[in-house]
Order: structure tokens, then C-alpha cells, then sequence
């Protein structure tokens, strides 16, 4: 699907506009124009990218085919970069990135994306409704998309809040060998966020330098917003990061205690349960000469009660200080 929208002096003229008339509005330098393609066919990618704006290969390839890290590259006539967005289901603890691909001038926005993305049909209704702030030139169309874009984390990472701290409360009433594969998994998933934050700061804070002349100097400051807005988001990931590192410590001590308990139940069952063990192991060897209470009327019930009162004192000694 393709989606085009044309402005003059930052109001909107023109919206999908037939592909054969971009080379026209790109030669009109008027007018401002912002394509949108959204799971485009083949045919459609080489027509709007190769055919019309005629971008290089190497930036071609790299939008088709998806890229692990985000990045921004100049290309002289337009800058190429790459971001992701993310979201968090705690159904399957897993973080869905989507990719966002944007090539710009300061004529034109071209976006490419294979996924729906709530920042760019949040960005399109306030093209059409003429919502402040209004896009009006690439870069501040770009910097609403990416402002969005990483406004968007907050519900992910709320998530990841909450399935952190439901992980810690079962660590602590319910431990369970299930809750240790769930906070490897999560980590896995926090190391995962925090790899695709750290390189998207420094994309980010390369825009809000100056480094490309496709940023106004007046639009830096808010470039600069959205590096402290990935900054927070940063934190926020290292520190679930800790949080679920004490998850993991609670619950291995937690385990490790429940190992010592049954460690200690088994000890002071052995240790009360000595006497009658070693009485009954002397009374079972097969001679008679040196024990004559065998013959004696009392001498198997005083038995008996000698192996009762030696562990009955035993037990009340470790209940006295306090092992069980």
C-alpha cells in the first residue's frame, strides 16, 4: 500500500497522488512531499525507489531487507535511517520489533515499513485534521514519526513493569523451578531492548548534533527532546535489568533454603531416631551369653522403654534450643 501527501507552505494539497506525477512534485520545489509505503508489493518497491526517486542500491537493500541495529547514513542528496519500534506482550514475554525505514531531503520523506506502525497513522490523522504541531517540512514530519515512535515504548515497558514485579511477588510466596526459565527469558528479552535502544541514541543524538544539513538548526533542540526521552527509556531498561538480577538472587536463595530445610529435617530425623538404632543393631547380633536380661521377665519392656526415653529427651532437646 502506498500513501502520498503533498504540502505548500505547510498546509496539505494533495493527498495519494498518482505515481506518475511524484517526478513532477519532486521538481517543484514548492512543495513538500511525504510517500508512505506499508507491506509494498515487489513491483511497487522498485517503482517508488528505484525507478522514481532513483536512490541508491546499497540504501535499497538495506530498507527491503531487514536490519538487525538501527542507523542513519548520508547519502548527499538525502540521509537513510533505520529505527525500531517496539511492543511487549506478556502473553509470550516476548518484545515485536518493527522497523521503520526513512529516507529524507529537505524536499521530500519517504518511509518505508513492512508492519502497520501506530506512529505513522497517528502522524497521517494529524496531517488530515491539521492538528498542532503541523508537519510542515521533512525534518519535522520526521521528528513528529520518531517522536511518536518512541512515545510508544511507554505501554511496552509499563508491561515489562508489571510482569517484573509478578515474577518478584512469585519468587517470594510461590518459588518454583518454572519461575527460573521465566526470568531468564525476560532477561533475554531486556537485554534484547537495551540492544536496540543503545545504538538508536546515538543515531538520534548524531541528528540533534547537527551532523547532517537536512536538520534545521532550529528543529536540533527537539531532536534533542527525543534523545532525553530514549535516555529515560535507557534507564528504565537497565534498570529492570537489575530488578530481575534480584529476582534471580531471591529466588536461588529462596531454592536454597528450601534445601537446607529438608537437609535439616533429615539430619534431626536421623540424629532423634539414633538410639533406637544403634539399640535394636546391639539386640540383633546372634549371641545370647552376654545378655542376660534376654532371659530376664522385664528386660525386652525395659528395653523398650530405655530406647523411648533416650529419644524423647533427644527431641526435647532440639526443641529447647529452638532446631525445629
Amino acid at each position: 500500500m502506498i500513501r502520498s501527501f503533498v504540502f505548500d507552505q505547510g498546509k496539505l494539497v494533495g493527498e495519494n497522488v498518482e505515481l506518475d506525477a511524484l517526478p513532477l512534485l519532486w521538481a517543484d520545489k514548492g512543495l513538500h512531499v511525504w510517500v508512505d509505503l506499508e507491506a509494498p508489493t515487489p513491483e511497487e518497491t522498485k517503482r517508488v525507489l528505484e525507478d522514481v526517486l532513483k536512490f541508491h542500491p546499497l540504501a535499497i537493500e538495506d530498507c527491503v531487507q531487514p536490519s538487525p541495529l538501527p542507523k542513519v547514513d548520508d547519502y548527499e542528496t538525502y540521509l537513510f535511517m533505520v529505527i525500531h519500534g517496539v511492543d511487549f506482550n506478556r502473553a509470550d514475554g516476548v518484545f515485536a520489533t518493527a522497523e521503520l525505514n526513512l529516507f529524507m531531503s529537505s524536499d521530500y520523506l519517504v518511509t518505508y515499513h513492512e508492519q502497520p506502525l501506530k506512529s505513522v497513522t497517528a502522524t497521517m490523522e494529524r496531517v488530515r485534521k491539521n492538528a498542532p504541531p503541523i508537519p510542515r517540512a521533512p525534518d519535522r514530519l520526521m521528528h513528529t514519526l520518531l517522536d511518536l515512535l518512541f512515545e510508544n515504548y511507554r505501554p511496552a515497558l509499563e508491561e515489562l513493569s508489571l510482569e517484573t514485579s509478578e515474577l518478584e511477588h512469585r519468587a517470594l510466596t510461590k518459588p518454583s523451578g518454572q519461575i527460573l526459565n521465566n526470568v531468564l527469558a525476560l532477561k533475554k528479552e531486556v537485554t534484547h531492548l537495551r540492544q536496540i535502544i543503545s545504538p538508536q541514541r546515538e543515531v538520534i543524538a548524531r541528528l540533534a548534533r547537527g551532523d547532517f544539513k537536512y536538520i534545521r538548526a532550529h528543529l536540533r533542540p527537539y531532536f534533542r527532546d527525543i534523545l532525553d526521552l530514549l535516555r529515560r527509556i535507557s534507564d528504565r531498561a537497565d534498570a529492570y535489568h537489575d530488578s530481575l538480577n534480584s529476582v534471580l538472587q531471591i529466588h536461588l536463595s529462596m531454592q536454597q533454603q528450601q534445601t537446607n530445610q529438608v537437609i535439616k529435617v533429615l539430619t534431626l530425623v536421623t540424629v532423634i531416631t539414633l538410639p533406637a538404632i544403634m539399640i535394636a543393631s546391639w539386640y540383633g547380633m546372634n549371641f545370647t551369653e552376654q545378655m542376660p536380661e534376654l532371659h530376664s521377665r522385664w528386660g525386652y519392656v525395659g528395653v523398650i522403654i530405655a530406647t523411648w526415653t533416650v529419644t524423647a529427651l533427644i527431641a526435647a532437646f532440639f526443641k529447647w534450643r529452638k532446631w525445629f
